[in-house]
């Protein structure tokens, strides 16, 4: 048997070994889980991860990049994915795989080039600018529509928004979170109940910033517009708006606390470590075919069943509810694009001629400010295959004109879009969305 040793300490008073040894233990025990903790809530870093574009040449190359895709301990991040040779192919490496997937790509003679050398540095960036911002816009109380902003700041900004506009925007919480935030929907209206609407929603995939931040420079668009624009008065005369800025909340405050490429919600998937669902995989359109991943882990996992994400759920209810929808346009990015359905089936729709002709107009209008190149299609014809989308969805439900945007870039930054681009983005996508707005006034059904 070991024999307690007493010692007396600064406090006059006489302590056992063990009791010290003990205090000892617990404290490391506490050090540790908080350095678990603290790791656990540390942001993702991305040092020496490197962007790298394939220009596919050939079905072959194809296959061999899909066969890629499907190797998990490489953990590579498709931002664009292998599906045709017109289209490229961009894939985050980190830099542990960096050696093992070049190699791979030699072997195979699939050339590629890289876009971003150190995708950190980049994210280094975004943040300093950031954060000058808060700075400048908290000594000025002012808000800057070039910059990027967290939920709370966005959240905040809608109050203002609505305080100075109160005869033509409100804001209307359509349910919560997983993560129980709140889900708001700006509402364009000059009154009436039920008037045909068009339901505009952005960042349903988070880590697309350029998308919530293009919401925001459009919404105060439209309310300081209103009573000076005759097109978009007239417009807001006769029909409201609905804008979802932040349709992903939670994935949404991920990228700015922990993962800057977090793209799914942060629901918990029973039987699996990973979390979320890709929002735009979960819509019941072809829910579960092709271009929608069953694996938990993957960024394009559609979830257990149709509509399972709430997220989802509350955008159909409050569709499926009003019941006099004529437009719905989801904004995503990147690779300037301008889509009509379907996605999970490349078939033509009974509307694709009207749809394709509106689509191209629209981008003539936006075509106009910069100069700025978009393609108009299909999801399935000019992107991939890619069915629980939610476009789809809405198409499906009679909504005729709905439309998905892909906004800036075509890759050079891709999801990190420099702030610098937020307002030239945000106004020659507004000359598109007027232009298919003020088409569907002028066609209603």
């Amino acid at each position: 048997m070991r024999t307690a040793h007493l010692s007396y300490d600064g406090n006059k008073s006489w302590v056992s070994h063990f009791e010290r040894s003990s205090q000892t233990e617990k404290m490391r025990a506490v050090w540790i889980l908080l350095v678990l903790v603290a790791t656990a809530k540390a942001k993702r870093d991305f040092t020496g991860d490197q962007v790298i574009r394939i220009d596919v040449r050939s079905e072959r190359q194809i296959q061999l990049l899909q066969a890629l895709e499907t190797e998990e301990e490489f953990e590579l991040d498709f931002w664009l994915q292998p599906v045709s040779t017109e289209l490229p192919v961009d894939i985050r490496v980190p830099r542990s795989s960096l050696s093992s997937v070049k190699e791979y790509l030699h072997v195979h003679d699939i050339p590629f080039t890289v876009m971003i050398d150190n995708l950190q540095e980049l994210l280094n960036q975004e943040k300093a600018e950031m954060e000058m911002n808060q700075m400048s816009e908290h000594s000025t109380r002012s808000f800057n529509f070039g910059a990027y902003h967290n939920l709370e700041t966005i959240y905040s900004w809608m109050d203002t928004l609505v305080a100075q506009h109160p005869n033509v925007v409100t804001k209307l919480e359509i349910g919560r979170s997983y993560e129980n935030r709140p889900m708001y929907v700006l509402k364009f209206s000059t009154g009436g109940s039920k008037r045909p609407a068009i339901w505009i929603d952005l960042g349903i995939h988070s880590r697309e910033w350029v998308s919530q931040a293009t919401g925001v420079w459009t919404a105060n668009k439209i309310a300081n517009d209103y009573g000076h624009d005759a097109s978009l008065t007239s417009l807001l005369n006769t029909m409201d708006i609905y804008m979802l800025i932040l349709a992903n909340p939670d994935g949404y405050v991920y990228t700015h606390t922990n993962d800057r490429m977090w793209r799914k919600t942060r629901s918990q998937n029973p039987g699996s470590v990973c979390r979320g669902v890709d929002p735009n995989r979960n819509w019941d359109a072809g829910f579960g075919g092709p271009g929608a991943s069953s694996f938990p882990c993957s960024d394009s996992y559609h979830g257990p069943f149709a509509h399972s994400e709430i997220e989802v759920k509350n955008v159909v209810d409050l569709v499926k509810g009003h019941g006099n929808f004529k437009a719905f346009i989801s904004v995503h990015s990147y690779s300037q694009l301008l889509m009509y359905p379907y996605g999970y089936s490349c078939s033509s729709i009974p509307h694709q001629s009207e749809l394709d002709s509106i689509g191209k107009a629209a981008v003539e209008k936006l075509t106009s400010l910069y100069g700025t190149q978009y393609k108009v299609g299909s999801i399935c014809n000019i992107i991939y295959q890619a069915s629980g989308g939610s476009i789809d969805w809405s198409y499906d439900m009679g909504i005729k004109y709905s439309f998905a945007f892909e906004l800036r870039d075509t890759g050079r930054y891709g999801f990190i879009l420099p702030a610098a681009q937020i307002i030239p983005t945000a106004s020659e996508t507004w000359l598109a969305l007027k232009h298919i707005m003020e088409y569907v006034r002028d066609h209603l059904y």
